[in-house]
Order: structure tokens, then sequence, then C-alpha cells
């Protein structure tokens, strides 16, 4: 409401609004202070919990991610029975073989223990990667929850001191009751968020557990390790050459080409590459070849959403650090106006809505960015 007021009244609202506004910084700074310098229980409390940062959450995976274990026993196996394999045909003399199945025997199921075992080890360092993939943005969505609910508890002190201005306003006769109202419902809706927030919490820091292979109540202090934004130090084309040099799908199909190409030549050797096998042997070759191509777009083209991805989401962050910032501006100002009789309850509410809003679009965006840093690399063969 807008409307001239008495001298009285004006001064009773200022006063209000500076008790307010201290009473609000000293909130604040009791929850800042409630993570660094609690009372002797809490702080005992809090020294309990283990220090996590992305390196650390990296580090528990690689040892007790219980899919990256399976995969190890398996390549475990893929070794024994390599070993077990090259004690049962590495006897028999080279001299002897006169037989394509005599060849086959000795050389063609050597050489698949042999690939057995080194895929195996390939398949350990993919899912080793996964995790490490996996691990970062477990990671990074608990920390993305965490400075959620840090938001909705700023989110509420500003509804809840807009309340108290409300009231404080209404008792001097300032305000009409519809104010009280809309402020309560900006309360209301304020608390709701804090709720859904603090289950959200939860729920990430059970999964990022559960996904490092620990006890699911498991509690993490968390550093603030949020990847640096900075221009990608490599073009698309040097991305795709070095994607391709390292990563384990390329060896995989190198690998079973070779195999392919092995029992080519043992059937040339004894026997003819005219009969149906020599005819299945040679189109086998062909197929690796082409899996090899196949294999190759794939990776540039993964590589390519990766790398145009991690632009977007750059340029994404960018924009919404200063849309948050605006927004911050423009909720100054409005409560400023409110103070000073020139705009209602309902602005002020509109402009903290604005404001939170946009501190959560920065706070996803940042999330978006961190996990394209990760996928990039990942796409890379990291």
């Amino acid at each position: 409401m807008n409307f001239p007021y008495s001298t009285k009244k004006w001064i009773a609202i200022s006063m209000a609004s500076l008790m307010l506004a201290t009473a609000s910084v000293g909130v604040a700074a009791t929850q800042t202070n409630t993570t660094t310098n609690t009372p002797t229980s809490t702080q005992t409390q809090v020294e309990a919990v283990d220090q996590l940062t992305v390196a650390k959450a990296i580090e528990q995976a690689l040892k007790t991610n219980s899919d990256l274990q399976a995969k190890r026993l398996e390549a475990k196996n893929a070794d024994i029975n390599a070993r077990l394999v090259n004690e049962t045909v590495g006897d028999i003399p080279s001299d002897f073989i006169e037989s394509l199945d005599a060849a086959q025997q000795k050389y063609a199921t050597e050489a698949k223990a042999q690939m057995a075992k080194k895929l195996n080890a390939l398949v350990v360092k993919a899912t080793e990667s996964g995790t490490k993939l996996g691990a970062q943005k477990a990671y990074y969505d608990l920390l993305h929850a965490q400075s959620e609910l840090q938001l909705k508890k700023q989110s509420l002190v500003r509804a809840q001191t807009q309340l108290k201005v409300a009231k404080a306003a209404f008792d001097v006769g300032t305000m009409a009751k519809t104010d009280i109202l809309q402020a309560e419902m900006g309360v209301a809706g304020a608390q709701a968020a804090l709720a859904s927030a603090e289950n959200n919490l939860e729920i990430s820091r059970m999964k990022l557990n559960e996904f490092l292979g620990v006890e699911l109540t498991k509690q993490w202090k968390l550093a603030e390790d949020n990847k640096p934004m900075q221009p990608n130090p490599m073009t698309l084309e040097q991305a795709t050459e070095l994607a391709l040099k390292q990563r384990v799908e390329m060896v995989q199909k190198q690998e079973e080409l070779k195999l392919a190409e092995l029992t080519r030549d043992l059937i040339a050797k004894y026997s003819a590459l005219s009969t149906y096998q020599g005819q299945v042997a040679r189109n086998d070759v062909e197929k690796a070849k082409l899996a090899i191509d196949e294999q190759k777009r794939q990776i540039s083209l993964n590589v390519a959403e990766a790398f145009y991805n991690l632009n977007a989401a750059k340029l994404a962050a960018e924009f919404n650090k200063k849309a948050m910032e605006a927004a911050a501006e423009s909720y100054r100002l409005t409560n400023l106006r409110f103070q000073n009789g020139l705009a209602t309850t309902l602005e002020v509410i509109q402009a903290e809505e604005a404001l939170s809003e946009r501190e959560n679009d920065y706070q996803e965006a940042v999330r978006s960015y961190n996990l394209a840093v990760v996928n990039f690399e990942t796409a890379l063969g990291n």
C-alpha cells in the first residue's frame, strides 16, 4: 500500500526494519558459526566426520566399489585360465603340428586365452574409468544437494525477515492484513522447499555411500571441490586423436582383428582359404576391420558430444552467475523500496522468489559444468 504516513509511523517502521535487518545478519552469522565454531558436544561430532574430496572419493571407490571388485576377480580368473592353457598346449612341439585341428588347438586356443586375459584387463581398466566417473558424479550430486540446502535456508531467513517486517508495519497501521498473509505464504513455501532439500541431501549422501561401497549411514564433510572454469586446452581434433589412442574399446577391436587374422593364416597354412572354413575366416577378418572403423566413428562422436557439452556448460554457468547477481541486486532494491513505502509485500516476495530461482539455476549450472568436465575426461580415456 503506497500512501503518505505520519512521522511517528515512519519512525516505527524504520526502527523495526533496522532491528530486523540486524537480526537477520545475526541469524546468518549464527548459521555460519554453526559449521565452524560449534559447542563442544557438536564439535566432537563434526570431528568424527571424515573429510572427503573428489580425489578421496575416487580413491575410496577404486578400493571398495563392488562392481569393480567383481571385474578384478574375473580378470584374475582369465589370468589363471591363460596359464592353464599355456601349460596344456605349450608342450606340443611345433614340428608335430601337421593338421589344421592341431594348429588351432595349439595356436588359436593359446591366442584366445591370451586375448581373453588382455581383454579382461581392459575391462578392468574401463570399469575403473567408469568407477571414477561414477564417484565424481555422486560426489558432485551430494555437493549440489548440500549447496541447495544452504540456499533454501537463506531463502527461509529472508522470508521470515519479510514476515516480521510486515507484522511490525501492520502493528503500526501501515499495512493491511493481506500483506501478512502473503508473507506467511512465503514462509510456508520456503519451509516446504527446505524440507525437500533436506530429503534430497540424505538421498544423495546414501547414493554416494552405496557407490563407494561403505555404510549407507556414513557421514562426510565435503570440500568445495568444483572444477575451475577455464577454456578447453585442446581442440576437437586433438581430443579425438588422443581418445583414439587411449580408449580401451579401440584396443579391444584391434585384438579381435589379430585373432581373426591368426585364424585365417592358420587355415591358409594347414588347409586352404578356398574351403568353407577359409571363406568364413576371410569374412571374419573383414568384419573385424569394419568393427574398428565403426568404433572409431563412435568414439569420435562421443568425444565431440562431450567437447561441445563442456563448452555449453561453461557458457551456461557464466550466464547464470550474472543472472544470479542481477536478481540479488533487484531483490536488494525492491526491499529498499518496500522499506520506504514504494513497494508491496507481494513485490518483495516475488523478487525473493526470483533470487532463489536464480541461485538454484546457478548451483545447477555449476554441477552441470563439473559433470561436463568429468564426462569429457572420460571420453578421452583418462
